[in-house]
């Protein structure tokens, strides 16, 4: 903190007055709610709930709010109340086979079972500005019936991976980590939580360099889903699951191409992507890296930044990356001024050095002068 600073709490104090007084713009206008937040900027909201690691759209909407937009700021505050709140139970694995979509399409098959549906989205809009006021329309959503996933038809000729290859005995309870420290090499679950919680750019810019050749893999859309899906926690007491709930997803998964070997025919592989609301930049990009992570347990070379696991999830986290870039703006004078009395001293030797050899040069100049 700049306790240092002229002013000390009071300073910091006006700072903090000072930055309401910013946020909140001109007193002539209406004051942004977070209810407009939540039901105008749904996309935002569902970025900082995704990487806040909390389903609750007003609490997101109140966290942007809060932060002036600063989106960043938004998912610090999210993450930080979230460790607040007590846990009383897990909810049972949510099953997105049974996911009714508002949105669902497909690059690999034109015709799939339950056609496509184009939903909410910006695929088809002309990218140039717009009067607000056409937005004004009302269309009437119906989800409509569950859907076969499209890599299902794959599945049920062989040609891609199961799901998974464990047992329902086999498959451990994967490592929470928001409670437990990171440890190399995680399983794909552990993986998984990471890329939940990653930042989108930082994932978009990971994912696209995988489609530019460093990765391996060139993948097809196999699907993406968009729609609300049941939560269900298992009660001892009733010997039964409850629905508690409904949140909306986005489901993303890739198909990619796989060489096989000696052991394994060749087969489509998976990459897989869920996040919370509509966040299909999101979901695609994790689907790549998923994809890409799993090179070295499809037995292919780890030859690309995207491979690596170390390297994606230790980046990926935009909390922890802006915590160690913004504190660089707090006090560093020590430090700094044991670098400045170093480049100083070494500054001084290099002069006492010339000096040193000017004096040098003139004494060997008349020797060799003497020499016969």
């Amino acid at each position: 903190m700049y306790v240092a600073v002229k002013g000390g709490e009071q300073a910091i104090a006006n700072a903090h007055a000072l930055l309401a007084k910013r946020g909140r713009g001109d007193r002539s206008t209406p004051r942004l709610t977070p209810a407009q937040v939540r039901d105008q900027l749904g996309v935002l909201v569902s970025r900082v709930m995704t990487e806040g690691s909390l389903y609750d759209e007003d609490l997101a909407a109140r966290a942007i709010v809060q932060s002036q937009g600063d989106v960043l700021e938004a998912i610090t505050l999210v993450r930080t109340y979230r460790t607040t709140l007590p846990r009383f139970g897990t909810t049972l694995a949510v099953d997105t086979a049974r996911l009714p979509s508002e949105r669902r399409v497909s690059a690999t098959f034109k015709d799939i079972p339950g056609g496509q549906q184009l939903g909410a989205t910006f695929d088809y809009t002309h990218r140039l500005l717009s009067d607000p006021t056409d937005a004004d329309v009302s269309v009437d959503l119906d989800e409509g019936e569950p859907m076969p996933r499209v890599t299902d038809l794959l599945g049920a000729s062989a040609l891609i991976e199961p799901v998974s290859t464990h047992g329902p005995d086999e498959d451990p309870d994967p490592a929470d980590l928001t409670r437990e420290p990171t440890v190399f090499p995680m399983t794909r679950a552990e993986r998984m939580q990471a890329l939940a919680r990653g930042d989108e750019g930082f994932l978009l810019g990971m994912g696209y360099s995988t489609l530019r050749g460093y990765g391996g893999a060139h993948p097809f859309v196999g699907e993406v889903r968009v729609g609300e899906v049941e939560v269900e926690l298992d009660v001892p007491e009733l010997g039964f699951a409850v629905c508690i709930g409904r949140v909306e997803v986005t489901e993303c998964q890739m198909v990619a191409q796989f060489v096989g070997s000696s052991q394994v025919e060749p087969t489509f592989t998976r990459g897989y992507g869920l996040a919370f609301g509509r966040s299909e930049r999101k979901a695609m990009s994790m689907s790549l890296v998923d994809r890409a992570m799993r090179a070295e347990e499809l037995g292919e070379r780890k030859i690309a930044p995207a491979n690596d696991e170390e390297f994606v999830v230790e980046h990926a986290d935009n909390v922890q990356a802006t915590g160690f870039v913004e504190h660089l703006k707090l006090p560093h004078y020590v430090d700094f001024q044991a670098e400045l009395a170093l480049i100083r001293s070494m500054h001084e030797e290099i002069r006492l050095r010339r000096e040193a050899d000017e004096l040098v040069r003139p004494a060997e100049a008349t020797q060799e002068q003497e020499t016969p």
